[in-house]
């Protein structure tokens, strides 16, 4: 799908050093000309060539300014969207000192502007701090960063496959790839990227379980950390798309049981890990048996019966299946 401003028109703007100094030089001449006019027109009274020398030099002194607003520097890896009496003419990109028509306007609607996340209205700023924070963002630069940022929101509740809550927090790595679709297709790039984010991470959390898999579901979040994060990253970028955003990277940072359910779900995992546990001591236990019945009657040590075999069985099962060390009691008769 083709969206709206996806072919960015990159300008090719002219030196900013010849324009300043020709520009410089104008002024002076024009400075140059009143004083030049009001000379003549001291010496000869009412001479032509004076009146015109003092009026083109005033006029030009009242719009001398006019040529330095055309006047833009870029440091590297940044760019700036621009716009001619409301039209998009242009994407000036990069580093150096360079001069574009003084009547066009630089836009970045998300200049001064932090990352808005799902929960930023939870704990609104004071009316003080609102006040300044607009103020502050209408001195800041409208040149739009074409490095690698970062965006670490807070982290969220959301429901695992199995309803369990669960907190997740992510880090994205992302850059402007098309600045006029990140500038013009969405209000403010850096809150719509933010809100994404965190619907797509609600989106696929609740796809997989955290830890514990059933019905033969092999993914988790806790133990497929790598698959979640490519499937994370896709689920970004194609919500991102209209906005001309490309994301490098997306990994879960922060994940853990809420805390309503994180003591009983560890309990859960303790009982599970003990199970295991058991499980491989009878197994052992139960081979080590076999193998000291098999030795016996191979050797023709002792010769047990049925009876004496089952009570050897379970006395050798209490000593290796128990959580304390055997006492051992010495039986000085016959054990028939």
């Amino acid at each position: 799908m083709e969206y709206p401003y996806s072919k960015e028109i990159v300008l090719k703007a002219k030196n900013g050093m010849a324009m300043l100094a020709l520009s410089l030089l104008l002024m002076i001449a024009g400075f140059a000309a009143i004083g030049a006019g009001g000379i003549l027109l001291d010496e000869n009274g009412s001479s032509a060539a004076g009146v015109i020398l003092l009026v083109a030099g005033i006029l030009y002194s009242l719009v001398c300014w006019i040529p330095f607003m055309g006047l833009k520097v870029l440091k590297p890896h940044e760019a700036l969207v621009l716009t001619l009496f409301g039209k998009y003419i242009g994407t000036l990109k990069g580093e150096g000192f360079f001069f574009v028509n003084p009547f066009v306007s630089a836009v970045n609607p998300a200049a001064g502007a932090g990352m808005a996340t799902a929960t930023e209205d939870q704990n609104p700023l004071p009316q003080a701090n609102k006040t300044s924070k607009a103020i502050k963002t209408n001195f800041t630069s409208k040149t739009i960063s074409l490095k690698s940022m970062t965006l670490n929101n807070n982290k969220q509740k959301v429901n695992d496959a199995l309803g369990n809550p669960v907190e997740v927090g992510i880090v994205v790595i992302w850059r402007i790839a098309n600045c006029s679709m990140a500038v013009f297709n969405v209000d403010n790039y850096k809150a719509f990227l933010s809100i994404q984010c965190d619907s797509a991470l609600r989106n696929i959390a609740r796809l997989y379980p955290y830890d514990i898999a059933e019905g033969g579901e092999e993914m988790t979040l806790r133990g497929s950390s790598q698959e979640v994060a490519e499937k994370l990253k896709a689920e970004i970028q194609a919500r991102m798309e209209i906005a001309g955003i490309e994301i490098l990277e997306a990994r879960i940072t922060h994940l853990a049981y809420a805390p309503e359910i994180a003591a009983v779900m560890l309990q859960r995992q303790q009982a599970t890990v003990i199970i295991d546990a058991r499980k491989m001591i009878v197994d052992g236990a139960v081979g080590m048996v076999e193998m000291a019945l098999a030795k016996l009657s191979e050797n023709n040590i002792v010769d047990l019966d049925e009876e004496r075999k089952a009570a050897m069985v379970s006395n050798l099962l209490v000593v290796l299946c128990g959580n304390r060390d055997a006492q051992p009691v010495v039986n000085s008769g016959s054990i028939y």
